[in-house]
């Protein structure tokens, strides 16, 4: 059995996220050998997003903020939450959520959810959908407007 100390993770930021998007992300399960779930703790400095406003299928994700005040937008409105609060996001609309810090004090959260294949992220405020193969496919990731990528089912078949 392995084992990993939060507190100890380095985060690391991805240069090319454009501004109020910058978060630092450690990404762990893999280091604990863990196969049907994902962690990650990410480090927001102030202003800063994990990712737009979005809503996931069939995955589900727990927030568990381990340091700061960050703001949750969920579709019933924002909150604050505070170190230790725990939240669920259920695959769908329901689930739909967005994680900023609004403070001027650094924030770190743990995020967990589920890994299925394929993933699939809504993206509501921008009407995109991506699909991602877990394992592979790079060929096969995409990220598409709602209404340009609609074909019939048949179309291109022979």
């Amino acid at each position: 059995m392995r084992r990993t100390n939060l507190n100890e993770l380095a985060v690391e930021y991805d240069e090319t996220d454009p501004e109020g998007y910058r978060a630092g992300m450690a990404r762990f399960g893999p280091s604990i050998e863990a196969v049907r779930l994902g962690g990650s703790v990410y480090e927001l400095p102030p202003g800063q997003s994990i990712c737009p406003y979005h809503y996931e299928y069939p995955e589900e994700e727990w927030l568990i903020v381990l340091q700061g005040r960050p703001t949750l937008r969920r579709p019933h409105g924002e909150e604050e939450l505070e170190p230790n609060d725990v939240v669920c996001f259920p695959e769908g609309p329901e689930g739909a959520h967005k994680v900023t810090n609004g403070t001027d004090e650094t924030v770190r959260v743990l995020m967990i959810s589920t890994k299925n294949q394929p993933a699939v992220a809504v993206y509501p405020d921008s009407d995109k959908i991506g699909v991602w193969p877990v394992a592979g496919g790079g060929e096969d990731k995409v990220m598409l407007r709602r209404g340009d990528g609609n074909v019939e089912y048949y179309d291109g078949e022979t």
